[in-house]
């Protein structure tokens, strides 16, 4: 599984770190940072789940209100949102 945040899309309601351990508050930026994450491309940061990880991923990804965070299986499909 993976996941996919666009920090330009975030607009720093955090809501995602109460969820998963792997957000982090910026509040300089006034956005969330995925941990761990790479760069896919212009503000798109990309990681894989850790097994035991799956739930607290897709409660983040649900609770973004701005759906700026989004969950593949390893195939690639979209799971969420």
């Amino acid at each position: 599984m993976k996941v996919k945040f666009d920090e330009d899309t975030c607009i720093g309601m955090y809501q995602c770190v109460a969820e998963w351990d792997a957000f982090s508050k910026d509040k300089s930026a006034g956005k969330a940072v995925l941990e761990g994450s790479e760069e896919e491309a212009d503000g798109i940061f990309v990681r894989e789940v850790p097994d035991g990880a799956e739930l607290d991923a897709k409660f983040a990804a649900r609770t973004c209100p701005v759906d700026a965070i989004t969950i593949y299986d390893d195939d690639g499909e979209q799971l969420i949102p």
